[in-house]
């Protein structure tokens, strides 16, 4: 054991962990950490161990259990409301997830790859026409995400700049009430959306679940409302933030950027490796519903569990110099994308999106490069989705 760590905290580099986690990485596979309100809970490091805890049933992702950890003050103004996906244990998530797969399979997915391209090549022509330099994450990095995820779902593009902000609210708060009421204002939407449906249905997934699964009593209304919002948030929010922080990391790598371009065969690749490399999402949490022996030591019934991905995604036992950038490893063990039964369920579609986005933006804009010192810009706390708040650049 370590001495007790606060988590979450924030990086002092965007695409390394914090630097007051390196106890957590010497001290593996397992210590502990202590939450905003002194609670402890325990914090998984090892690859091996996250990986099989987060396939273990004894630990669960019910948000309405009492003893599930809150990770930030914030985070308790969604306590009480219905979650749906991640916040859920089976039999309901299975019975949910079961519903949305055939939506994000890598068929499914591959059939959207022409429409996804149009959609970057078009951002790109909207930010060349208007000059030679952008501000990425607001021309670039968000609308390409946010596009493809209203098409699938059907949520009318023009409505982005709302929904945006209710999602940005939900993240980063900074006030419970924040929280709750962009959880409010997002629901009523998504409610008077499906409204609208019902009476004029569309052809995205909502008119799917719609018209299958919510007018036979499947779902109600409210069930729909809480799956709708996830895959609105997690659709365009994650893939955002990985577009521009693997932008804002790529032309800080100028040799691996090189490499990248002198052979764009590799971008598979290196897409999984800046997934690992960069751990957006960084602080699983769950909750012990039995005790769990692991690694010598006991996790006990009600106890709660914390993964930062950023750490177990460099285990030295796994990959070898986990520190450097390296698109000739094999990186698609990483837990970047989760792990288990809650393991996200639209990683085909981010893969596409994001091999899509960064390599046609670097390959369209060869002399892309920062338009302000690296240090000056700015980046997510640690109590967030890691990304750029903003990416400043020019070509």
């Amino acid at each position: 054991m370590t001495e007790v760590v606060a988590f979450p905290q924030s990086r002092t580099c965007p695409y390394h962990p914090p630097q007051a986690y390196q106890p957590l990485r010497e001290s593996r596979p397992l210590s502990r950490v202590t939450l905003f309100d002194g609670r402890p809970v325990w914090v998984v490091t090892g690859h091996a161990e996250a990986r099989a805890l987060l396939s273990d049933e004894r630990l669960s992702s019910d948000r309405e259990n009492g003893n599930f950890p809150m990770p930030t003050r914030r985070f308790k103004g969604l306590r009480s409301r219905r979650a749906a996906l991640l916040g859920v244990d089976d039999p309901e998530h299975n019975v949910q997830r079961r519903m949305l797969i055939p939506s994000f399979t890598v068929k499914r997915t591959a059939a959207l790859r022409p429409w996804i391209q149009r959609t970057v090549d078009q951002l790109i022509d909207d930010m060349v026409a208007r000059g030679s330099s952008a501000e990425l994450v607001g021309a670039f990095a968000l609308p390409v995400p946010s596009r493809v995820i209203c098409g699938l779902l059907g949520v009318p593009y023009e409505d982005h700049e709302f929904f945006q902000e209710q999602s940005r609210r939900l993240l980063r708060g900074p006030e419970p009430s924040d929280v709750e009421q962009a959880r409010d204002r997002l629901d009523a939407y998504l409610r008077d959306l499906i409204g609208r449906k019902r009476a004029a249905p569309g052809d995205g997934l909502l008119d799917e679940l719609i018209a299958d699964r919510l007018e036979n009593g499947e779902l109600d209304v409210e069930e729909l409302v809480a799956i709708a919002a996830v895959l609105l948030i997690a659709g365009h929010e994650t893939t955002a933030n990985m577009i521009s922080l693997g932008t804002f990391t790529l032309l800080r790598h100028p040799e691996q950027l090189a490499e990248l371009r002198a052979d764009p065969s590799l971008l598979p690749a290196a897409v999984e490796e800046l997934m690992r490399f960069l751990s957006i999402a960084d602080g699983m949490l769950r909750v012990a519903t039995a005790d769990i022996e692991v690694g010598g030591s006991v996790i006990r019934k009600d106890d709660g569990v914390v993964f930062p991905t950023s750490v177990i995604n460099r285990d030295e036992s796994v990959y070898a110099a986990p520190d450097t950038l390296d698109w000739h490893r094999s990186a698609r063990h990483h837990v970047a994308f989760g792990f288990g039964i809650h393991q996200c369920l639209g990683q085909n579609l981010a893969r596409a999106e994001l091999e899509i986005a960064l390599g046609t933006l670097f390959a369209r804009l060869p002399g892309l490069r920062l338009a302000a010192p690296p240090e000056e810009i700015p980046f997510k706390p640690g109590d967030t989705i890691q990304g750029m708040v903003e990416l400043p650049v020019a070509w």
